[in-house]
């Protein structure tokens, strides 16, 4: 038997183990006891845990069938409405494990009978927030829904129409979100500055709210948002749905949690046995020189199975620089760093997950809730900041039940900062070997073939993925044509074009033969500032006019 220690919490805590499912009385300090079962166990489907069949085909036009250990959890406590606290690492698919609930309510909802208190119908005002750290990951949490939406139609005050669900978040137009709401939504996802920002405005009401979901809790607290949610959550109705996510329970983040939570069952998913570190990516660690950084990547880009890659940089300038040379060494690649305006970032993010382009450049903070389930290698082109940044990089790859490759390189000036992370999660590799693109051992440890360049022959592409041809340079002319002239004359010894005029009388005209170039007129402008003689005896104009 194995303990999986939780914060206490008032309510029941459920814990999984091997991906099991398991629901025990929280003892007094809130610690329960774990049974393992094995690994045979079977996930339920949407259907069985009785959700919607609008929700149920929509999924399954997508594939989506059975859950996933969050989603078999939570479901079942979130279609019962109560209170849950959700915690499982990023790719365990926690987005539906509070969507599909909570699209469920809305619709249920809306079918039944008028109550008392007249929220039956939906009439456009929202009835669910869910608050999210990132723009990116609000435009993808978004997605999922009306993906789990798709085709399911609910009963309006205005007579039956489709769920619609709406994105608030920073980097875009205001006028278009307003508008947005003014047109009536069922369900909001947005990031705290903006949520704020309409509410305070009077564009957002949250007087109906009857779900609100706080995504990725921890990492709004990395961010700086806690004092903006908790200023929201005064503004939506005490009674309410809650349901909190995070991969992490920090103090402030429990804290919250015991503030506006109900007596909250504590759901956390995960194997018995896992370290701090995704089992399921095998991780290379290389002692790399900077020069030499862009080469080794472009050929661990040739690796065998190699397919989307997200590569990490500490700084914005450094992102955009690997971008521009491996794009100029073919490859399909696009970045993401705050220096990007909103439209950049989604397109290149769309075209990642479209498959446009297969190679993402980003920086840790742009890369916050970036959840794409197949992708197989994360390269840390520089070394995280801790190990904390570290497990968030590399969890990019080995979602969702499937293998993924992390390498890092490790400059020599980081090899302190990389002991810390190495003894901090345990990893057994204080000192990387030292390695270089010619190195044998690289090429072994990563499936690459010996002969492959550090570049695609061919194409040159841009680094939002677009192909352009390879032109070749155009010639220089053997004699530039000069715009400067000198003595009344262009470089070549043709006439200057007439200028405006100006105080005091034009230059001699030059002598029919052309033998005057650039040196007599110089020095004829000498002799005019000085005020000498002609070689034929008269005096300059400028000379004359002193």
């Amino acid at each position: 038997m194995n303990a999986t220690h939780s914060p206490p919490m008032k309510g029941r805590t459920i814990t999984t183990a091997n991906n099991d499912i398991h629901t025990e009385p929280a003892t007094e300090e809130g610690m329960p006891d774990v049974h393992v079962i094995g690994d045979d166990h079977v996930s339920p489907s949407f259907a069985e845990l009785g959700v919607d069949q609008g929700i149920v085909d929509a999924l399954g036009k997508r594939g989506i069938e059975r859950t996933f250990a969050i989603q078999e959890l939570t479901l079942p406590l979130a279609l019962a409405g109560n209170d849950l606290i959700g915690q499982a690492r990023t790719g365990m698919g926690k987005t539906y494990g509070f969507g599909v609930p909570l699209l469920n309510r809305l619709i249920t909802q809306a079918r039944a009978e008028v109550g008392e208190d007249g929220l039956r119908a939906l009439d456009g005002t929202p009835r669910a927030l869910i608050i999210v750290p990132t723009r990116e990951l609000c435009v993808q949490v978004t997605e999922d829904l009306e993906r789990a939406a798709d085709g399911v139609r609910v009963q309006t005050t205005k007579g039956e129409r489709d769920l619609k669900i709406t994105s608030i978040y920073g980097g875009r137009p205001y006028e278009a979100q307003i508008e947005a709401l003014q047109k009536g939504v069922d369900v909001v996802v947005g990031t705290p500055g903006r949520l704020l920002d309409l509410a305070n405005q009077g564009h957002l009401v949250l007087g109906k709210i009857q779900i609100l979901v706080l995504d990725e809790a921890d990492e709004m607290l990395d961010l700086g948002f806690l004092p903006d949610i908790e200023r929201i959550l005064t503004m939506v109705p005490t009674d309410r749905q809650t349901m909190l996510f995070s991969a992490t329970m920090p103090g402030p983040i429990i804290t919250l949690a015991r503030t506006f939570l109900k007596q909250p069952t504590h759901v956390r998913a995960e194997h018995h046995d896992d370290s701090a570190v995704h089992e399921r990516t095998t991780q290379f660690v290389y002692r790399a020189h900077a020069l030499d950084k862009v080469e080794m990547v472009a050929k661990i880009l040739q690796a065998e199975g190699r397919g989307a890659t997200m590569i990490f940089t500490r700084t914005k300038r450094t992102a955009q620089k690997v971008a521009d040379e491996l794009a100029e060494r073919g490859f399909k690649v696009g970045a993401v760093h705050g220096d990007l305006g909103q439209v950049a970032r989604e397109k290149a993010l769309g075209k990642f997950r479209d498959g446009s382009i297969d190679v993402l450049v980003a920086t840790d903070v742009a890369a916050r809730g970036i959840d794409i389930d197949d992708v197989t290698h994360v390269i840390n082109f520089q070394c995280p900041e801790d190990d904390k940044t570290y497990v968030h990089r590399i969890g990019r790859t080995g979602r969702a039940g499937k293998t993924g490759t992390a390498v890092t390189f490790v400059d020599w000036d980081e090899l302190h900062r990389w002991e810390l992370i190495d003894k901090a999660l345990g990893l057994g590799r204080p000192e990387p070997v030292e390695t270089y693109s010619s190195s044998e051992h690289l090429f072994t440890d990563l499936g690459i073939d010996p002969k492959v360049k550090g570049s695609l022959p061919g194409v040159r592409k841009r680094a939002e993925g677009e192909v352009v041809e390879r032109k070749p340079r155009e010639k220089r002319e053997s004699t530039r044509t000069r715009t400067r002239t000198r003595g009344g004359r262009k470089a070549d010894g043709a006439p200057a074009e007439a200028k405006p005029a100006t105080a005091g009388p034009e230059s001699p005209a030059p002598s029919n033969d052309g033998a005057e170039g650039d040196a007599p007129a110089r020095k004829r402008r000498r002799r005019r500032r000085s005020g000498a003689k002609k070689a034929d005896g008269t005096a300059t104009a400028e000379a004359s006019a002193e």
